[in-house]
């Protein structure tokens, strides 16, 4: 009997801790970490998800800014935590980018994450400063190919970066790239006309469209947005090949119980469902989704391999 009962104990082991983890899941402060600098659409983004998770459970819910290597230190950073729900990563493509631009990263974005959700999708929008001799995306092509390698770009991301690449590969341009940290930093450089124009997400740049501070042409995505009608497509523009759009969600780290990530979901989706923060969302161009994990998986599997065949059509080399 003393022999059935410590058998009975050591199989049972493994699986206290797990059980313990769904079943008082969340008992203490989630820490859900953004690759960016504050102020950027995932960042405005992420902190509108968790004060309304710390509303719906009642416990803290601290939005962690690790900037840096387009993402890559806080997407690592949460690959090696503890997989228990406690951190988490909100995050955009990007992730699902580097590995077409990075020649090693630390990570797997597919294999080493539990993808909660799909939150939301929102356009690029290519803007410049006052100053350049162009009001529309035909303009900036000729204005481009009259002065070659003269007009800079920034990019504050790894997407921001290859829907510039891929401009500049569909219209037959050359543009200098000078990288920021974020898509904050690199708006300010193009306010302070450091660099001539940026794709940058919507949510952080619409103010200084309709403040005339800088000058938007056209959004990526196969359709107009709602919170910037009055911009053209690329498409519309004459680059009817050209269409990107951006998506950010939340991941854990892999080997989180199921059970955890399940409540991540259904909680997540339902904020992003509620009247109030769909209305903010679509104000600052985000559209909400709220998809499931097998979802999200499937649509990161496609894009790793998508923007693979971007970097290499547009002929970027792995760093």
């Amino acid at each position: 009997m003393r022999l059935i009962v410590l058998l009975s104990l050591l199989l049972a082991a493994p699986f206290a801790g797990t059980g313990l983890a769904q079943g008082d899941y969340p008992s203490k402060p989630i820490r859900m970490v953004v690759g960016f600098p504050p102020g950027g659409g995932n960042d405005i983004l992420a902190r509108l998800l968790s004060a309304k998770l710390q509303e719906a459970w009642g416990q803290p819910v601290v939005v962690e800014n690790r900037p840096g290597a387009a993402s890559n230190i806080a997407t690592e950073y949460v690959a090696k935590a503890v997989p228990d729900g406690y951190t988490l990563l909100f995050n955009a493509a990007g992730m699902v980018i580097n590995p077409a631009l990075f020649a090693s990263i630390p990570f797997d974005p597919v294999r080493d994450f539990e993808p909660v959700s799909q939150l939301a999708t929102f356009p690029f929008v290519l803007v410049v400063h006052p100053s350049v001799a162009a009001r529309t995306v035909k303009e900036l092509v000729q204005l481009a190919k009259s002065q070659p390698g003269k007009l800079n770009y920034g990019a504050g991301a790894a997407a921001f970066q290859l829907a510039a690449e891929l401009f500049k590969q569909q219209a037959g341009i050359n543009l200098n790239h000078v990288p920021y940290k974020g898509s904050v930093q690199a708006i300010s450089g193009v306010l302070a006309n450091e660099v001539q124009l940026t794709f940058v997400d919507s949510l952080p740049v619409i103010p200084h469209i309709k403040s005339g501070r800088l000058r938007g042409l056209a959004v990526t995505p196969g359709k107009r947005t709602s919170s910037l009608p009055e911009l053209p497509t690329m498409k519309e523009a004459g680059l009817p090949e050209y269409e990107l759009a951006g998506w950010a969600g939340l991941f854990a780290p892999a080997r989180t119980p199921k059970a955890v990530v399940s409540r991540l979901h259904q909680q997540s989706v339902k904020i992003v469902q509620m009247p109030d923060i769909r209305a903010r969302m679509l104000a600052m161009g985000a559209e909400p989704t709220g998809t499931t994990p097998e979802e999200l998986t499937a649509l990161m599997k496609l894009q790793v391999e998508k923007w693979k065949t971007v970097a290499r059509n547009a002929n970027i080399k792995a760093q």
